[in-house]
């Protein structure tokens, strides 16, 4: 699982993680020279998801206030946001809600390789549905882009 990892590929492998699973997964990918974190987020406003995410990155030091930085995560966000709804940049106006895991990852596109600078990935998994318990479904979004 880990012989080949790419930025993209630890990202979503941390967001479905067990609780178990998510200590090695986080170790081998320190190790591997990135900076990564998952958290969790639930809203029927998809401005609360973007939120979220921006500040759990900020308070890890994933990322700091410069606007490459911010920009970079923005549309990682927003490119994973898309997969969860599946084009369609809408949830409580559609009468829809998610709670998602998620999570970003900082560091070379491939563990080891700096060649083309560093890069960010966002992973969002989780249900999203009508807001009524039973009627959701799962959900996976990725998005990565270069600092």
């Amino acid at each position: 699982m880990f012989d080949e990892i790419t930025i993209g590929k630890l990202a979503v492998l941390l967001a479905v993680s067990s609780d178990a699973e998510e200590e090695e997964i986080i170790q081998k990918g320190e190790q591997a020279g990135y900076k990564l974190f998952k958290g969790r987020v639930g809203s029927m406003d998809g401005e609360k998801i973007f939120a979220a995410v921006e500040t759990a990155a900020k308070r890890r030091e994933i990322i700091v206030n410069l606007y490459r930085e911010e920009h970079a995560l923005y549309h990682s966000i927003l490119d994973a946001f898309h997969g969860v709804c599946r084009g369609e940049l809408a949830l409580g106006s559609v009468l829809r809600s998610v709670g998602l895991v998620f999570s970003v990852v900082r560091g070379p596109r491939m563990a080891g390789d700096y060649s083309d600078g560093e890069w960010l990935a966002v992973a969002l998994y989780g249900n999203i549905g009508a807001p009524i318990k039973g009627f959701e479904h799962e959900v996976i979004g990725l998005g990565i882009n270069n600092v």
